[in-house]
């Protein structure tokens, strides 16, 4: 399938869409993203996912060069574009292009771009069955370099620690910060349960604001769980009854083994599964129409 792509508020098909390569986004990873999701002709979490964007591109001093509301509905159109019923969409907004300098006062305007396609992180049996994840020794950003809050173009820091969990013959990285708190996985936010109480990382310890991780501490209420924001350390999680991932892409993914150690009775647990059928209804019928 041949896909429209937005680029600067005009369609273009896939294989005529391109950048410059003075584009500081390529050239520097110099840009902000964001991911979404659409089911059933819905976009869960629109405009939450629009305002953590605008707050990325003012944490790098990024004027995106158009109101959220028009965002929104550049995203909806090239949904309907595409004709997709359920969708994964990419939101990319760069620096634009300039120099071979580093200055950003040199790119002139930024470039946005909006992808909607489809994304399968994980085979279904892993969702069944669960995952294996283990520490890496590559450490998260420190918040007072690269805020992990920033969900910038620079993955470098999640590239490096998802070749070193594929090295290591695990399914996904389990990043610590300096302090040796757990913060998150490479591309995913971590809860555990113990008793009946929910935990994970506060965003202080280096992990991403996710919207999904949002939803998940909601339906976690709603089902009559403690839910705590915690610094956890690895014993935390070798201990618990359950574990599991979430993300926009990933939605929900069970963790059955940690650093080899087998996590509960080593099944997707009863809380993960609950939390996971409460969202999956969730999105269904919670979303903004394209």
């Amino acid at each position: 399938m041949d896909l429209w792509i937005n680029i600067n508020g005009k369609f273009v098909k896939e294989k005529q869409a391109k950048i410059s390569v003075f584009d500081h986004g390529l050239l520097y990873g110099d840009g902000v993203f964001e991911g979404l999701r659409a089911y059933s002709k819905k976009i869960f979490k629109l405009y939450e996912h629009i305002h953590r964007l605008y707050k990325s591109a003012k944490a790098i001093s990024l004027d995106i060069p158009m109101t959220e509301e028009e965002m929104a509905e550049i995203i909806k159109k090239t949904i309907r574009k595409n004709g997709l019923k359920d969708s994964y969409i990419r939101v990319v907004v760069t620096r634009g292009i300039g120099d071979l300098g580093l200055d950003p006062r040199n790119c002139s305007k930024p470039t946005t771009i909006v992808i909607a396609s489809q994304i399968s992180l994980y085979p279904e049996q892993h969702y069944k069955k669960g995952i294996s994840i283990g520490t890496i020794a590559t450490r998260r950003n420190l918040i007072e370099s690269l805020n992990p809050a920033i969900k910038s173009l620079n993955y470098l820091n999640n590239i490096l620690a998802k070749i070193e969990a594929t090295n290591a013959g695990v399914m996904e990285g389990l990043f610590l910060n300096n302090d040796g708190y757990v913060t998150e996985g490479t591309g995913e936010n971590i809860f555990i349960v113990s008793g009946r109480a929910l935990f994970t990382p506060p965003i202080s310890a280096g992990a991403l604001d996710g919207i999904t991780r949002d939803v998940v501490m909601q339906i976690g209420k709603v089902i009559g769980l403690e839910v705590n924001e915690k610094l956890l350390t690895r014993y935390d999680l070798y201990n618990a009854e359950e574990c599991f991932l979430t993300g926009t892409a990933a939605e929900i993914v069970p963790v059955t083994v940690i650093d080899g150690r087998t996590i509960g009775s080593g099944v997707p647990g009863f809380f993960t599964t609950k939390i996971r059928k409460e969202f999956h209804m969730l999105v269904l019928k919670d979303g903004i129409p394209i």
